[in-house]
């Protein structure tokens, strides 16, 4: 479906147009979801078993491309990962919001979750290279500065 990064296989299977319709679907729902105080609990309920899983899967299939690090060890990670942020978002944080706020609060707490996750996306992809700027840019200033100096040193 897409050429912009090549899974390899069992993962490939995700860059298939139905996996993706299928997450954007779910992407939605749980973005409506979790505004509305009873039905955030009982999505967060079914999702106890969704995100670690999900998890797990992004550490796999992204340890996959990169590296060569075994895919066990990437599962593990992702489910103690994923596992612990839920655990802390569905346990401690929105209880203890709606118990606070009777509710009310949850609102501007799932809004603000949103952009920080889109917040952190975006800056997954530019740090990178902004780094990569930064030390092309560092790199030709000290070659030209060691450039300039065995000039000098040559002139006297």
């Amino acid at each position: 479906f897409t050429d912009l990064l090549t899974l390899t296989p069992p993962w490939d299977a995700l860059s298939s147009w139905w996996v993706i319709g299928i997450l954007v679907v779910l992407s939605v729902v749980e973005f409506f979801a979790d505004k509305i105080p009873a039905v955030n609990h009982v999505n967060d309920a079914i999702q106890t078993f969704v995100r670690p899983v999900a998890g797990a899967f992004a550490f796999a299939v992204s340890a996959n491309v990169v590296t060569d690090v075994s895919p066990i060890l990437s599962i593990i990670a992702g489910l103690f990962i994923a596992g612990s942020v839920h655990a802390a978002k569905s346990a401690v944080v929105r209880p203890a919001v709606t118990a606070t706020t009777g509710g009310i609060g949850n609102v501007p707490v799932s809004m603000a979750e949103d952009v920080t996750a889109l917040v952190i996306s975006i800056l997954a992809f530019v740090v990178p290279v902004l780094i990569a700027s930064i030390l092309i840019v560092v790199t030709a200033y000290i070659v030209w500065l060691l450039w300039r100096r065995a000039n000098a040193q040559k002139a006297l």
